[in-house]
């Protein structure tokens, strides 16, 4: 947050554009080069921990660490040769052939503590991920923002790169921390291992690369028809769209997919996790949605600057498919827990290739308010789909509790966007404050009754005096 408020603040539009563009591309090579490793490694290592055989475990992990070394360098070079033709396709000369053939040093160390995490996640080190999350952004910001406020839009690629830098460091310092049996393993031996490594990784590389194409593209076109500042008020919109559901749904992310794993073989657990975290995901998102609503043009103008002004007419059709996105979200891993791969490719592959040409006509005939319009009709569309599939996997169905919180949360959404469409100024956003507070107070009871008394947010909300009636009523 702190430094997208600087890069606002100190590039402008057309550096958060820029920015945008740049991490789309390290994010759709990533996933080219990475083959999915990083995502299948986390179920290999968690079945491998829970065996309890620490040679196993040790020879997994040495595989992981050697294929991420390939895959990054490949991704390097890939970027190399790629460089020139991206910037004509994407800025209409090679002026930015350079810095685009710099990146491959990200991939590289994004790759390598990708690696480590994964050990941290598969062994279920929460804690220990959760400080390498925090440190790096920690770190990365304060380099970053330095960078920019010398450089200007010069500063980018090496904040970048330093970033990258900081999140291998203390990745790799965290994860020396797990206990891991050294292997020594043949040219031979590391071939035989790592084929159901990237096996498996197949689907989640597939999946994550139609996901950053159509990113990557989507920001293209907008660029190629629109202009870079266009590109920076799609960027705006949505990165703050996304910003309560995201750190959500990563950070469940990190403990569900692996319990998941374990339980894979029996349904009715399955579909209990399932229901829990779609619960647990509406009712922490649920508050910040409804507040980037009601407060739209406000939240730009504390995350941006008055510039970015009309992102705010995109940000009611992306809330509207972050919510799709947190009910379909937890439903998705049955597939891949049950090693449905083929399936999720399938899925995955109808669905991207269905939001980029909803995009195109979006852009085409709604401008880029059409991008977010698309985005919500894909989830809607998404959602229905993934339900049903689950269905013939495993069985699943909501709990009453999960589909009384689904309406709950359409109710509110409903609601909001009545009051945006009817009202304004003053008394839109008196109902909005109204609405949001209403629905914070019912998510917050509604998490602590899930949680217990012991937990961190009920002793919190214990000692608020004024609220502590209604908690216990």
């Amino acid at each position: 947050m702190v430094r997208t408020k600087v890069i606002a603040m100190l590039l402008g539009p057309s550096g958060v554009g820029l920015i945008g563009i740049y991490q789309s591309l390290i994010e759709l090579s990533g996933k080219l080069c990475g083959l999915g490793i990083r995502d299948s490694a986390v179920r290999q290592v968690a079945e491998a921990d829970g065996s309890g055989q620490l040679e196993r475990l040790g020879r997994t992990v040495g595989v992981l660490r050697v294929t991420c070394w390939i895959t990054g360098i490949f991704g390097w070079l890939l970027t190399l040769a790629l460089a020139r033709p991206l910037s004509v396709w994407i800025f209409g000369n090679a002026d930015r052939a350079v810095p685009i053939a710099l990146l491959g040093g990200v991939l590289l160390l994004e790759n390598l503590s990708g690696g480590q995490t994964a050990l941290l996640q598969g062994v279920r080190r929460i804690k220990d991920l959760a400080r390498v999350m925090v440190l790096a952004a920690a770190g990365g910001t304060l380099i970053s923002v330095g960078l920019y406020a010398l450089l200007g839009e010069r500063g980018i690629i090496p904040a970048f790169l330093v970033s990258g830098m900081i999140n291998l460091g203390f990745s790799w310092h965290l994860s020396r921390r797990v206990p891991v049996t050294a292997v020594m393993l043949t040219r031979r031996e590391i071939v035989k291992e790592a084929r159901p490594l990237v096996a498996l990784g197949l689907a989640f590389m597939w999946s994550a690369l139609l996901a950053a194409g159509v990113a990557f593209l989507t920001r293209g076109l907008i660029v190629h028809e629109l202009g870079i500042d266009a590109g920076g008020i799609y960027q705006a919109a949505w990165s703050i769209s996304g910003l309560f559901a995201g750190f959500i749904l990563s950070a469940m992310g990190q403990d569900f997919y692996p319990r998941l794993t374990v339980v894979a073989g029996h349904n009715d657990q399955v579909n209990q996790l399932v229901n829990e975290q779609t619960e647990v995901g509406l009712l922490l998102a649920l508050p910040g949605l409804l507040a980037t609503l009601a407060f739209s043009p406000l939240v730009i103008q504390v995350f941006y600057t008055g510039k970015f002004l009309p992102a705010s007419g995109m940000l009611p059709w992306f809330v509207l498919g972050i919510v799709g996105r947190v009910i379909s979200w937890p439903i998705g891993f049955i597939l891949l827990a049950k090693g449905c791969t083929n399936i999720f490719a399938v899925t995955e592959t109808a669905f991207n290739g269905l939001h980029l040409l909803f995009v195109w006509i979006g852009l085409k005939y709604y401008g880029i308010v059409g991008v977010a319009i698309a985005f919500a009709v894909m989830y809607a569309l998404y959602c229905v789909t993934v339900l049903g599939v689950a269905v013939r996997i495993s069985g699943f169905k909501w709990s009453g509790s999960a589909t009384r919180l689904i309406c709950y949360s359409g109710f509110y959404i409903a609601v909001e966007f009545i009051i945006l469409k009817t009202l304004s100024g003053i008394p839109a956003l008196v109902a909005g404050v109204i609405l949001v507070s209403a629905s914070g107070i019912y998510c917050l009871r509604q998490l602590v009754c899930r949680v217990g008394p012991d937990h961190v947010i009920s002793r919190l909300v214990e000692s608020v005096p004024l609220i502590r009636r209604y908690f216990h009523a």
